[in-house]
Protein backbone atom coordinates (compact mmCIF):
# COMPACT_ATOMS: atom_id res chain seq x y z
CA UNK A 1 0.00 0.00 0.00
CA UNK A 2 0.87 3.45 -0.59
CA UNK A 3 1.48 5.98 2.27
CA UNK A 4 -1.33 8.50 0.55
CA UNK A 5 -3.42 5.39 0.84
CA UNK A 6 -1.45 4.76 4.13
CA UNK A 7 -2.58 8.64 5.48
CA UNK A 8 -5.95 8.25 3.69
CA UNK A 9 -6.69 4.82 5.84
CA UNK A 10 -5.70 5.82 8.85
CA UNK A 11 -8.06 8.93 8.88
CA UNK A 12 -11.04 7.47 8.97
CA UNK A 13 -13.21 8.33 11.72
CA UNK A 14 -17.08 8.34 12.37
CA UNK A 15 -16.95 7.95 8.31
CA UNK A 16 -15.21 11.39 7.69
CA UNK A 17 -12.06 10.90 5.56
CA UNK A 18 -9.03 13.48 5.94
CA UNK A 19 -7.15 13.03 2.93
CA UNK A 20 -3.73 14.14 3.71
CA UNK A 21 -0.89 14.54 1.16
CA UNK A 22 2.92 12.99 0.67
CA UNK A 23 4.13 16.37 2.16
CA UNK A 24 1.62 16.93 4.63
CA UNK A 25 2.88 13.72 6.32
CA UNK A 26 6.54 14.62 6.33
CA UNK A 27 5.68 17.90 7.41
CA UNK A 28 4.09 16.86 10.74
CA UNK A 29 6.56 14.13 10.88
CA UNK A 30 9.11 17.07 10.98
CA UNK A 31 7.49 18.65 13.26
CA UNK A 32 7.05 16.18 15.60
CA UNK A 33 10.56 15.49 15.62
CA UNK A 34 12.35 18.74 16.49
CA UNK A 35 9.49 18.59 18.88
CA UNK A 36 10.64 16.18 20.96
CA UNK A 37 14.52 16.38 20.35
CA UNK A 38 13.80 20.21 21.43
CA UNK A 39 11.75 18.88 24.76
CA UNK A 40 14.44 16.29 25.44
CA UNK A 41 18.06 18.06 25.49
CA UNK A 42 16.33 21.47 27.20
CA UNK A 43 15.93 23.84 24.46
CA UNK A 44 14.14 27.23 25.08
CA UNK A 45 13.62 29.00 21.53
CA UNK A 46 11.84 31.80 23.65
CA UNK A 47 14.62 34.51 23.69
CA UNK A 48 15.02 33.41 20.23
CA UNK A 49 11.69 33.89 19.31
CA UNK A 50 11.80 37.63 21.26
CA UNK A 51 14.78 38.35 19.11
CA UNK A 52 12.94 38.06 15.93
CA UNK A 53 10.30 40.65 16.63
CA UNK A 54 12.36 43.23 17.71
CA UNK A 55 12.56 45.63 14.68
CA UNK A 56 15.89 47.47 13.41
CA UNK A 57 14.99 50.50 14.26
CA UNK A 58 14.48 49.40 18.05
CA UNK A 59 17.93 50.77 18.98
CA UNK A 60 18.19 53.76 16.25
CA UNK A 61 17.99 56.94 17.18
CA UNK A 62 15.08 59.02 15.71
CA UNK A 63 15.42 62.46 13.87
CA UNK A 64 12.74 64.23 12.49
CA UNK A 65 13.20 65.94 9.47
CA UNK A 66 11.37 67.09 6.21
CA UNK A 67 10.81 65.10 2.59
CA UNK A 68 13.23 67.21 0.34
CA UNK A 69 11.41 67.12 -2.97
CA UNK A 70 8.00 68.96 -3.51
CA UNK A 71 6.78 71.95 -1.62
CA UNK A 72 4.22 69.88 0.29
CA UNK A 73 6.77 69.60 3.20
CA UNK A 74 5.85 66.34 4.38
CA UNK A 75 7.32 65.24 7.66
CA UNK A 76 9.80 62.10 8.37
CA UNK A 77 11.45 60.06 10.58
CA UNK A 78 15.00 59.21 9.81
CA UNK A 79 16.29 56.42 11.90
CA UNK A 80 20.20 56.25 12.56
CA UNK A 81 22.25 53.78 14.50
CA UNK A 82 25.82 54.18 15.44
CA UNK A 83 25.25 57.17 17.41
CA UNK A 84 28.01 57.65 20.10
CA UNK A 85 29.98 54.49 19.35
CA UNK A 86 33.39 54.71 19.30
CA UNK A 87 35.09 54.47 15.61
CA UNK A 88 31.44 53.79 14.26
CA UNK A 89 29.83 55.77 11.58
CA UNK A 90 26.29 56.70 12.02
CA UNK A 91 24.23 54.85 9.26
CA UNK A 92 20.83 55.78 7.88
CA UNK A 93 18.69 52.60 8.36
CA UNK A 94 15.27 53.73 7.54
CA UNK A 95 13.21 56.51 6.83
CA UNK A 96 9.37 56.72 7.45
CA UNK A 97 6.69 59.36 7.71
CA UNK A 98 5.40 61.27 11.24
CA UNK A 99 2.62 60.10 12.20
CA UNK A 100 2.41 63.19 14.17
CA UNK A 101 2.53 65.46 11.57
CA UNK A 102 -0.38 67.54 10.34
CA UNK A 103 0.76 67.51 6.66
CA UNK A 104 0.84 63.96 5.89
CA UNK A 105 0.08 62.11 8.74
CA UNK A 106 2.52 59.30 8.86
CA UNK A 107 2.49 59.01 4.41
CA UNK A 108 4.37 59.26 2.00
CA UNK A 109 4.45 59.34 -1.75
CA UNK A 110 6.77 57.04 -3.86
CA UNK A 111 9.35 59.22 -3.99
CA UNK A 112 9.60 60.59 -0.52
CA UNK A 113 9.04 56.75 0.37
CA UNK A 114 12.19 56.03 -2.00
CA UNK A 115 14.77 58.46 -0.21
CA UNK A 116 16.43 56.00 2.10
CA UNK A 117 17.45 55.04 -1.63
CA UNK A 118 19.30 58.75 -2.38
CA UNK A 119 21.26 58.64 0.66
CA UNK A 120 22.54 55.33 0.65
CA UNK A 121 22.19 53.51 -2.20
CA UNK A 122 25.22 51.02 -2.91
CA UNK A 123 24.44 51.69 -7.10
CA UNK A 124 25.11 55.42 -7.22
CA UNK A 125 26.87 56.49 -9.66
CA UNK A 126 29.53 59.15 -7.80
CA UNK A 127 31.70 60.56 -10.44
CA UNK A 128 30.55 62.50 -13.04
CA UNK A 129 31.04 59.85 -16.67
CA UNK A 130 31.89 60.66 -20.32
CA UNK A 131 31.61 58.53 -23.16
CA UNK A 132 33.15 59.65 -26.11
CA UNK A 133 33.02 59.51 -29.73
CA UNK A 134 32.95 56.09 -30.76
CA UNK A 135 33.54 54.57 -27.64
CA UNK A 136 31.78 51.37 -26.07
CA UNK A 137 32.47 52.65 -22.52
CA UNK A 138 31.98 55.16 -20.09
CA UNK A 139 34.77 56.39 -17.59
CA UNK A 140 35.18 58.35 -14.94
CA UNK A 141 36.54 62.27 -14.81
CA UNK A 142 37.11 65.33 -12.54
CA UNK A 143 34.10 67.34 -11.62
CA UNK A 144 35.94 70.56 -13.21
CA UNK A 145 36.39 68.85 -16.34
CA UNK A 146 33.03 67.64 -16.60
CA UNK A 147 31.78 71.54 -16.09
CA UNK A 148 34.02 72.57 -18.23
CA UNK A 149 32.87 69.93 -21.21
CA UNK A 150 29.42 71.17 -20.58
CA UNK A 151 30.21 74.91 -20.36
CA UNK A 152 31.65 74.42 -23.91
CA UNK A 153 29.06 72.20 -25.05
CA UNK A 154 26.09 74.59 -23.82
CA UNK A 155 28.11 77.89 -25.42
CA UNK A 156 28.53 76.07 -28.98
CA UNK A 157 24.98 75.31 -29.12
CA UNK A 158 23.43 78.46 -28.03
CA UNK A 159 25.82 80.41 -30.41
CA UNK A 160 24.78 78.24 -32.88
CA UNK A 161 20.71 78.17 -32.07
CA UNK A 162 19.72 81.24 -30.62
CA UNK A 163 16.88 83.10 -32.35
CA UNK A 164 16.61 86.78 -32.17
CA UNK A 165 13.64 87.34 -33.43
CA UNK A 166 10.39 85.23 -35.35
CA UNK A 167 9.77 85.49 -38.89
CA UNK A 168 7.25 88.61 -38.17
CA UNK A 169 9.91 90.49 -36.99
CA UNK A 170 9.35 89.90 -33.16
CA UNK A 171 12.43 90.21 -30.78
CA UNK A 172 12.11 86.85 -28.81
CA UNK A 173 15.63 85.88 -27.90
CA UNK A 174 15.18 82.35 -27.56
CA UNK A 175 17.44 79.32 -27.24
CA UNK A 176 16.81 76.52 -29.31
CA UNK A 177 19.75 74.50 -28.87
CA UNK A 178 19.16 72.45 -25.78
CA UNK A 179 16.49 72.14 -23.12
CA UNK A 180 16.36 71.39 -19.26
CA UNK A 181 15.15 68.02 -17.71
CA UNK A 182 14.65 67.69 -13.80
CA UNK A 183 15.08 64.82 -12.52
CA UNK A 184 13.08 62.88 -9.73
CA UNK A 185 15.59 63.52 -7.25
CA UNK A 186 15.75 67.41 -7.73
CA UNK A 187 14.13 69.65 -4.67
CA UNK A 188 11.82 72.77 -5.22
CA UNK A 189 14.84 74.55 -4.24
CA UNK A 190 16.88 73.07 -7.11
CA UNK A 191 13.91 73.87 -9.47
CA UNK A 192 13.59 77.07 -8.60
CA UNK A 193 17.21 77.74 -9.56
CA UNK A 194 17.67 75.75 -12.66
CA UNK A 195 14.44 77.59 -13.93
CA UNK A 196 15.83 80.82 -13.42
CA UNK A 197 19.38 79.79 -14.94
CA UNK A 198 17.63 78.18 -17.73
CA UNK A 199 15.54 80.74 -18.90
CA UNK A 200 18.35 83.49 -18.48
CA UNK A 201 19.87 81.50 -21.16
CA UNK A 202 16.89 82.07 -23.47
CA UNK A 203 16.23 78.20 -23.30
CA UNK A 204 12.08 77.53 -23.53
CA UNK A 205 12.22 73.59 -23.89
CA UNK A 206 12.17 73.60 -19.71
CA UNK A 207 10.04 70.65 -17.65
CA UNK A 208 10.26 69.32 -14.13
CA UNK A 209 9.90 66.01 -12.33
CA UNK A 210 8.75 67.41 -9.13
CA UNK A 211 5.33 65.59 -9.70
CA UNK A 212 3.93 62.49 -8.84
Amino acid sequence: MQPSELARAGSQEGGLVVELTRRDLLKASAAGGAAVTWGSFGLDLTPAYAETTQLKISRATEVRTICPYCAVGCSMIAYRIGDGSLNVKPTLVHIEGDPDSPVNGGTLCPKGASTLQLAVNGHRVLHPRVRKAGATEWEDIEWDDALDRLARHMKDSRDKKTVLSDAAGNVVNRNEGFGFVGGATITSEEGYLTAKFFRAMGCIYLEQQARV
